[in-house]
């Protein structure tokens, strides 16, 4: 939804509200966020050509590409001073998804592998560099907004410290 919202309007709504009417209005309901439809057709137009671009560098350089990596790069890719991803890739802070393929990027990645050599994502690589970064931190917290995967990682690399 960040990246989203730096594109067309995303709406509050009631958690409340009847979905099947909003869908036969070509409104998704994302708790109390209403995102229209074509939200999703401008943000896939926005993101396929960096799809395609990791692929190539993928193919070509055999890069790895981790979520993380992908993060930044849309971060550094969205120019827009209201999204969080933009300020974590212009101040080089790493944002870690271990669920990044959960949603509509996830859909993304997906369907753009069908007419594509598959974009693969090294989760593992992400999941040592924030242990690692627990580990060596002279000291440690963290903010968590949502609970589940997140919290659950963010735990867990607090407990490498012991």
């Amino acid at each position: 939804e960040d990246l989203m919202k730096c594109m067309k309007p995303t709406y509050l709504g009631s958690f409340k509200q009847n979905d099947v009417a909003l869908r036969r209005a070509g409104i998704n309901r994302i708790g109390n966020l209403l995102v229209p439809n074509d939200n999703y057709c401008a943000f896939e137009d926005w993101f396929t050509p960096l799809l395609d671009d990791a692929v190539r560098e993928q193919t070509d350089s055999h890069r790895t590409w981790t979520p993380s990596s992908l993060i930044r790069e849309m971060g550094r890719r969205i120019a827009d001073p209201t999204s969080v991803l933009y300020w974590a890739a212009k101040h080089s802070i790493p944002i870690y998804c271990p669920a990044l393929t959960d949603g509509s990027i996830g859909d993304m990645i997906f369907f753009h592998g069908f007419k594509n050599t598959p974009l693969v994502l090294d989760i593992v690589a992400d999941l040592r560099a924030l242990n690692l970064s627990a580990m060596k931190a002279p000291r440690s917290g963290s903010l968590i907004l949502g609970g589940g995967l997140v919290k659950h990682h963010i735990s867990n690399a607090n407990l490498m410290r012991n």
